[in-house]
C-alpha cells in the first residue's frame, strides 16, 4: 500500500461512518478518528484488496475488545458492559488501545474477513428456498451455502421466524413457537402473502476459504466480533443459532477455490436432491475477474446439472438480466442504502432465467416480497 493511497482509506472510512453508523454512534466516531490517525490507516492498509473496508478494522478493534486485551476502550462497547458514549478521551483511549494491540489487530486485517453469517437474513432465504422448490419442481434441497464462515445460514428451517404483517397479523415459520430456538422478528412489507412450507432441508452444505469452526471459542469471539456492539439481541440471536447448527448434519469444507469447489459438490450430491447454491452478502468482496468467473460458472452447472442460484445481494450484483424493481416505501429510519435485493436464477428450457425475489434490510429487519 503507497502513501497517496491513504487518503483514499480516509475518504472510505469517513463515508462509512457518514452513511452505515447511523445507528452506532460508536462506529461513526471511531471512522472519524481513524480518518484522522496514519497509524489507523496504516493498519487498513494491510488487509488485501478485497478486505480492505472499514468493517474489518472496526470488527478487529471489536474483538480486542471482547477478548478483554483493552478495558479503557470497552467502556465505550455495550457488547463489553460500557455506557460511556464517544467524547474527547476516546481519541487518546483509540491510540493507546491501538499501540498495545498492534501485533493482533495486524493479523486480522493481513489475515482476517468479516464474517457476519448474518442469522435475520433467514426471513427472506426462507420464502426464497420455498421459490427454488416450485421452479425446479422438487421438495428435497440440498442447500451449499458459498462463502459460508460458520454456517449459520444452513439451519435456516430451526429459526424462529416471525413476520410482522402491515396490518398487523403476526405469522410464525421454522421452529414455530420454540422457546430456545434464534428469533427472528421481521416486517413482512407490502400485500403478497406469506409462503407456506413446501420444501425440507436434505442436506446442508458450506465452502468457504476459511470456514469458521464453532467449536473454537476464538472463532466463535470472532463473529460476534463483526456484529455492530449496541445490537444485544443480535448477539444473542448468533449464539443460539450457533448452538442449534451443531445439532445438525451439516458440513463446512475449506477450499482455496471456491468456485471450482461447486462442481466437485454437485458431482457428490446423491440422487434426489435439487441443488440450490446461494450467495449473500459474499459477491461484494469478490474481484471482477472472479465475479464474472462464477457467474459463468453458475450457469453452466444449472444448464448441465439444473442448479438453482438464490444471490442475496447489493442489486448491481445479485441481478443479472432483469432490472431492479423499484425499492418499497420502507419503515420509518431505514435507509435504502445498503438494501438487498435476492434474486433466483434457473435453467428452463435450455435457457438460464431469472426472477426478482425480494428486496429486504441487509440484516433481516424488514422483507418485501415480490416473488
Amino acid at each position: 500500500m503507497t502513501e497517496p493511497d491513504l487518503p483514499d482509506l480516509a475518504e472510505l472510512l469517513r463515508r462509512f461512518g457518514r452513511d452505515e453508523c447511523a445507528q452506532e454512534p460508536l462506529y461513526g466516531a471511531l471512522c472519524e478518528l481513524a480518518a484522522q490517525d496514519a497509524s489507523l490507516l496504516d493498519l487498513l492498509a494491510q488487509a488485501p484488496p478485497p478486505q480492505r473496508k472499514a468493517n474489518l478494522l472496526l470488527a478487529a478493534l471489536h474483538e480486542r475488545v471482547l477478548a478483554g486485551a483493552v478495558p479503557e476502550l470497552a467502556a465505550y462497547y455495550p457488547s463489553a458492559g460500557g455506557t460511556r458514549t464517544p467524547d474527547d478521551a476516546l481519541a487518546g483511549t483509540l491510540q493507546r488501545a491501538v499501540a498495545q494491540e498492534w501485533p493482533a489487530l495486524s493479523r486480522h486485517l493481513r489475515e482476517g474477513a468479516t464474517q457476519t453469517n448474518e442469522v435475520a437474513r433467514g426471513a427472506a432465504l426462507w420464502p426464497a428456498l420455498g421459490a427454488a422448490a416450485r421452479v425446479s419442481g422438487a421438495r428435497r434441497l440440498a442447500l451449499l451455502d458459498f462463502g459460508c464462515s460458520a454456517g449459520l445460514n444452513l439451519g435456516v428451517d430451526r429459526l424462529r421466524l416471525v413476520y410482522q404483517q402491515d396490518d398487523g397479523l403476526v405469522q410464525e415459520r421454522g421452529a414455530v413457537g420454540d422457546e430456545a430456538a434464534a428469533r427472528v422478528d421481521t416486517r413482512w412489507l407490502g400485500a403478497a402473502a406469506l409462503p407456506e412450507a413446501d420444501w425440507q432441508l436434505a442436506l446442508r452444505h458450506g465452502v468457504d476459504p476459511a470456514p469458521v469452526d464453532l467449536q473454537d471459542p476464538a472463532r466463535l469471539r470472532w463473529l460476534l466480533a463483526c456484529l455492530w456492539p449496541h445490537d444485544s439481541r443480535r448477539a444473542e440471536r448468533l449464539r443460539r443459532a450457533a448452538q442449534r447448527l451443531q445439532g445438525l448434519p451439516h458440513q463446512l469444507r475449506q477450499a482455496d477455490d471456491c468456485i471450482a469447489a461447486i462442481a466437485d459438490w454437485l458431482a457428490h450430491l446423491p440422487a434426489g436432491v435439487q441443488p440450490v447454491l446461494l450467495s449473500s452478502w459474499v459477491l461484494y468482496y469478490l474481484t471482477q475477474a472472479e465475479l464474472a468467473r462464477l457467474r459463468a460458472t453458475v450457469d453452466e452447472l444449472a444448464l448441465r446439472h439444473g442448479l438453482v442460484w438464490i444471490a442475496a445481494e447489493l442489486p448491481a450484483l445479485s441481478a443479472q438480466i432483469l432490472t431492479p424493481p423499484p425499492l418499497p416505501a420502507l419503515p420509518a429510519g431505514e435507509v435504502a442504502s445498503s438494501a438487498t435485493l435476492w434474486t433466483l436464477r434457473w435453467p428452463e428450457g435450455g435457457r438460464i432465467q431469472e426472477q426478482a425475489l425480494a428486496w429486504s434490510h441487509p440484516h433481516g429487519r424488514w422483507v418485501h416480497w415480490l416473488g
